[in-house]
């Protein structure tokens, strides 16, 4: 997994027309753990005999970021994930480059950094990203440690 950038604006909630497929698509977020594809999360609805096309999931992922209930981070290679957004406002985290373990941080500091840019600079509506990736302890030993898995099999 590469990189990540989080797409973690502060947005107004638009509201949204609880829609079958929105329903849908955020019920199947929040059976989920950590960030998903929308590609996973079309064949997690599949599975589950919703039916549904991947053109509307992306739509509807689309929709559901814009109005703010979704958290976002983008793969490397450009590929959006997703989690559904805390009550509370939207989260940084910091993901594993290799296997995409996702930790939520404390970032206080950064949201109050970022509030105080804008008021001295005399913008309002600031949006920011914020890139926190490294390697997680067991993808690092897993490296340290080549082809152990071939070894143990």
């Amino acid at each position: 997994m590469g990189s990540l950038s989080e797409s973690s604006a502060p947005r107004l909630p638009a509201p949204l027309r609880p829609t079958r497929q929105r329903k849908a698509v955020m019920n199947a977020l929040h059976r989920r753990s950590g960030f998903t594809s929308a590609q996973e999360l079309y064949e997690a609805l599949e599975a589950d005999g919703i039916t549904i096309g991947l053109t509307t999931v992306y739509r509807t992922l689309h929709a559901l970021d814009r109005s703010g209930q979704l958290d976002v981070v983008r793969e490397k290679s450009g590929e959006r994930l997703y989690r559904p957004r805390p009550a509370d406002g939207h989260r940084h985290y910091l993901v594993c480059r290799h296997c995409g373990l996702s930790r939520e941080v404390e970032a206080g500091v950064v949201e109050r950094w970022a509030e105080d840019v804008a008021e001295g600079m005399g913008f309002s509506e600031v949006e920011h990203t914020v890139e926190l990736t490294g390697v997680c302890d067991p993808c690092r030993f897993a490296r340290v440690v080549p082809d152990s898995a071939e070894r143990h099999a």
